[in-house]
This record gives structure tokens, sequence and C-alpha cells, in this order.
């Protein structure tokens, strides 16, 4: 009786220790204000299209599929097939819910395919009025754009800390708490997760590694008197300089990676503190 009694005890120490330090770490809820998002949704903007209306329509040099809206959200021609995660379909179903008016080539059931299948039948059409009717009602609907990025972001992070080996999942929450709890760290999280993924998924690996959040997670370095910011841009910097030197492309290396790493230097605190 006495050892059941000091092992029940032991027991129920040992959860309120564990309550008592989940309950210590920041919880990455990535709350934000409507400033804040919309700040947020302007620079990811920036950071894919410059602020150039025309970018919310683009196919890019070397890559098998078209980017759209703020957010370059992936759409495969029908029949294609990538290892990157396709996108838009899931924002135009975002909107549908948000009963956003929607164009009717678009509001069919499901989502169809790109329309162009492949740079060159995109080009031709790039002019048209279709192209212009798609770009124009993308411009006049950033805020839903944005705000799909946000609930992205938000349903990535359980994905994240999840798919994390079970030894690292308390410090990568961790992690998340910290970055989350400051704009700047929000925007990071928010733009990353939409501009290289989550890191979950097997087929966005080159030579078995990945280059999505829970990566660059992994590789944060442990220094608490650091700002947790300034070691996210360090090691998604180290990140995505190992996906370059995997790659099979030099493209990904000579043009790609430069834009990566400056538009990793915008990770940081906006200069308007009333944001």
């Amino acid at each position: 009786m006495v050892r059941i009694g000091v092992s029940l005890g032991l027991t129920v120490l040992l959860l309120c220790i564990a309550t008592a330090a989940s309950a210590r770490q920041p919880d990455p809820r990535l709350s934000l204000t409507e400033p804040e998002l919309a700040w947020i949704g302007d620079q990811v903007f920036q950071n894919e299209c410059a602020g150039r209306r025309e970018c919310l329509v683009h196919w890019n040099v070397g890559e098998a599929f078209p980017s759209l809206g703020i957010g370059h959200f992936i759409w495969y021609p029908q029949g294609q097939e990538g290892r990157f995660v396709e996108s838009f379909p899931a924002l135009i179903s975002h909107m549908k819910a948000r009963s956003v008016s929607l164009p009717d080539w678009l509001a069919e059931d499901p989502v169809p395919d790109a329309p162009w299948p492949n740079r060159a039948s995109f080009q031709a059409e790039a002019g048209s009025d279709r192209v212009t009717a798609l770009r124009d009602f993308l411009a006049d609907t950033k805020a839903v754009q944005a705000d799909f990025i946000l609930r992205r972001a938000r349903a990535s992070l359980d994905k994240v800390v999840a798919a994390a080996p079970a030894n690292e999942r308390a410090f990568i929450r961790a992690r998340l708490g910290e970055l989350s709890a400051s704009p700047g760290g929000a925007y990071a999280l928010i733009d990353y997760v939409n501009f290289k993924g989550e890191g979950v998924s097997p087929q966005e690996r080159y030579d078995g590694q990945g280059w999505g959040l829970l990566q660059v997670l992994q590789a944060m370095s442990a220094e608490p008197n650091r700002p947790a910011l300034t070691r996210f841009r360090e090691a998604a910097a180290q990140v995505l300089t190992r996906r370059a030197d995997n790659a099979e492309r030099p493209i990904e290396r000579e043009r790609w990676l430069p834009g990566w790493l400056k538009r990793l230097e915008t990770y940081r605190e906006p200069a308007d503190v009333s944001i």
C-alpha cells in the first residue's frame, strides 16, 4: 500500500510539473489584430510581387505551374503533379466559404485545374480578357487572401509539432511560441509557410532533406539571449542554402537562392510600433 501511495504521489507530482512547464511555454496562437494582418498581407505581396499588379497572375521561368495572388499560390494544370503542395484551389474554396463572388469559370465544384497546359500557352494568353479579369479579381480580394494565409499558417503549427520527432516537440512548440509573440515573428512564420511550406510532406525533399518550417525550427540555435526572430532568419538561410546545394537544377542555386535570402532579410520587427 505504501508503494502504491508513493508511486501515485510521484505520478501526480510529475504531471503537475509537466503541466506547469507547459503553461510557462508561450502559446503559438498567431493572434493578430486587423492592422497586423494587413501589414503582413502587404509584406507577403511585396515579397512575392514587389507590389506589381501584373504579378498577381504569373508563370515563373523554370516552373511547371502558374502562381497567383498575393501569396503566389500554386495552381497545377490538368494532369500535372509535382513535389510542391498546390494551394490556389484551397484559396478558392476558402473564398467560397466566405461567400466571395467568384468569376463563373472559377466557381465550379470542384475547383478546376489551371487552364494553361504550359508556360508557353500562358504567355500566349497573358493579355487576354480572362487573365486580365482574374488579375483584377485577385487585386480586389487581397484581404481575403491574407486571411487565408493566416488560417493556413495557424493550421500548420499543429501539423509541424505533430510531425516532429517526439523528443523534439516541446522545443519546437516553444520556438513557435517565441516567434508568434511578436508581429515580426508572426510574419516570419506566416510568410515562410506560404513561401516554402510546412516541411511535413515527404515529396518536398531533396536528398531526403526538407526545407519547410519544421526544418527551419529544428535548425534554430538554442541561444535564449538572442532574439528568436534573428535565430529563425539565420536557420532559414542555412536550410534554403542546403536545398539549393541539393537541387539538380542550377537555376535554384544561380537564380532563386539570392532572391530567397533577400526575402529572409525582411523577417524583422515592423518599424511602426503601433502595428
